[in-house]
């Protein structure tokens, strides 16, 4: 029985109860029912008694004796108990419970999605690693995290955009146009440039696309320089990004925000709202009326935009384009940007708690990493991925919070046993592939499912677990916590061994093939699909033969 299911049974029972004149109560849109924290409590419980007692005009305890009376009747159920206040804890018979397996086989890939987020319109902005130097590991854990989170609000029903901000405009672009032209000519680094042999490669790029550059003058070098090792710098982003599995639908570049006129639109727009002011030559934003500890200056006294002023065209932007959630992944160093992006939200008229949303991702470290040999001075995110792999980094990234500050253990990531989280997970799902080739060469197909046959203890523990699964990627959706599936899925890896070490989906030797084996295999692919399921959430390949 699905939560699901099980959710229907107990609203119908509500129902039932009404049209009997048992009690009057408005009857509420979904009825929740949560693994308990003990399973000496039973399969499932749920609160509704006490949600819907007094509005009933009774005590939750007895409205809970009236409705477990009814579901105590429903097929598949084995008991109800009433607990404390009025908890009801559903013991499901083994028929029941066994028949979860099926239903995860029959949905496929489709189990554990819901359509809690269906109608959400998402923009999701994360990395957006300024294009002048290659992705390194303080981009690496939003590249991660960002994809996931990305994947697990798309599984919950919500329409979501990645998207890539491009910090291509401001003095940061001259300084690195003006180091690779500085490369080109075998000059030094100019002070405030960007050094690192990665330079000198890109240098090389734009020579051998431009063979007369260095008979230019620098004024006239500088902007092919610019454009051309700007476009080689993000090719290099981007396949980073795909080798590492990072998808986004969207690079929007800041210099377009500054070549449209959008700077000074965005600018005119809050002044309609009647957030601007002007003082000493610049035009301000009174962010202060929204809990920002500053007033912040859009356009300066010489008439140059400052960042915040593309911030705020950038936001505008996004509302004009229909994502009315807005969610941005910044780094530990950015607390500060908080508020002030709330105060853009508020002063374009937006609810700054529904309509955006700041995830603060802590540093992260790795043991004994070494320094990119073509940046010299940052460890590369394409040489993390060469050294640990791409699954291992990955899912490393995804089993902690975003708020914790994190090291990477190298040593721990290549182990090839159970204490290497990753490999814990994908050999379990190597496993279930290879029970289930030894089981087609046995003969033993999925021809027959009998439910009630699944009652051993350990079957008991391994549905439970699987059972749970659908919750879990709800709720790492409603608070972006895709290392919720990470810990669930070790959950689910763990009883999965404990149950292959006692339930033979193989006869043994001689013996027949009975159903007992043919209904083993149903709970075997179950297990696949989940693990699969969920290591595809985290952007993690799951290998069939390790």
């Amino acid at each position: 029985m699905t939560p699901e299911e099980l959710s229907a049974a107990i609203t119908a029972c509500l129902q039932d109860a009404v049209d009997a004149g048992e009690f009057a109560v408005e009857m509420p849109g979904e009825v929740r029912v949560e693994r308990p924290k003990s399973r000496e409590h039973g399969d499932w419980a749920t609160n509704v008694a006490m949600q819907l007692g007094k509005k009933a005009g009774m005590n939750p305890r007895q409205f809970a004796e009236i409705l477990s009376a009814r579901l105590e009747k429903i097929t598949g159920v084995a008991k109800v108990e009433i607990a404390g206040p009025g908890f009801l804890n559903i013991t499901v018979d083994a028929a029941a419970a066994g028949s979860l397996a099926r239903s995860i086989v029959e949905a496929g890939p489709a189990y554990g999605t819901n359509d809690a987020l269906a109608g959400h319109v998402v923009n999701m902005e994360f990395v957006s690693a300024n294009p002048t130097g290659p992705l390194h590991i303080g981009h690496t854990r939003w590249a991660a995290l960002g994809d996931a989170i990305a994947r697990v609000l798309r599984a919950s029903g919500a329409d979501v955009t990645a998207e890539y901000y491009i910090n291509d405009a401001g003095k940061q672009m001259n300084k690195f146009a003006e180091s690779v032209l500085a490369a080109i000519h075998g000059r030094p680094t100019p002070e405030g440039g960007y050094p690192g042999p990665y330079i000198a490669d890109l240098g090389h790029e734009v020579l051998a696309a431009h063979p007369d550059i260095r008979e230019l003058t620098d004024q006239a070098a500088l902007p092919v320089v610019r454009h051309a090792a700007y476009e080689a710098q993000m090719e290099d982003i981007r396949k980073t990004l795909h080798e590492f599995g990072v998808h986004f639908d969207v690079y929007f570049s800041e210099q377009q925000l500054h070549s449209t006129g959008a700077i000074q639109a965005a600018v005119e727009r809050l002044r309609a709202q009647g957030h601007i002011f002007d003082e000493d030559g610049a035009v301000w934003l009174r962010t202060t009326d929204f809990g920002d500890d500053k007033d912040r200056v859009l356009i300066r006294a010489n008439g140059e935009p400052t960042y915040f002023a593309a911030d705020a065209a950038y936001y505008l932007s996004k509302k004009d384009r229909g994502f009315e959630e807005k969610i941005y992944l910044l780094g530990a160093d950015h607390h500060g940007y908080v508020n002030r992006l709330k105060a853009i939200a508020a002063c374009a008229g937006d609810d700054p708690e529904k309509n955006i949303e700041v995830l603060i991702g802590q540093l992260i470290s790795v043991n004994g990493a070494r320094l990119s040999k073509r940046a010299g001075n940052i460890i590369e995110l394409r040489d993390l991925v060469e050294w640990l792999g791409k699954d291992a980094l990955r899912y490393a990234l995804a089993r902690i919070p975003a708020d914790s500050p994190m090291a990477i253990d190298p040593e721990v990531l290549k182990k090839h046993s159970n204490d290497n989280p990753v490999f814990y997970v994908q050999y379990a799902h190597a496993r279930t592939c290879a029970v289930a080739r030894n089981a087609a060469a046995a003969g033993v197909d999925r021809s027959a499912f009998d439910a009630s046959l699944l009652d051993h203890a350990t079957e008991n523990e391994l549905l439970a677990k699987l059972g749970e699964y659908p919750s879990v990627v709800a709720t790492a959706a409603k608070y972006r916590e895709p290392h919720r599936i990470a810990r669930h899925l070790e959950v689910i890896a763990g009883a999965y061994h404990r149950w292959y070490d006692v339930c033979r989906v193989t006869p043994m030797g001689d013996e027949p093939v009975e159903d007992v084996n043919r209904t083993r295999l149903w709970l075997n692919d179950a297990t696949t699909q989940v693990l699969a399921n969920g290591l595809e959430l985290l952007g993690v390949s799951a290998p069939e033969r390790m």
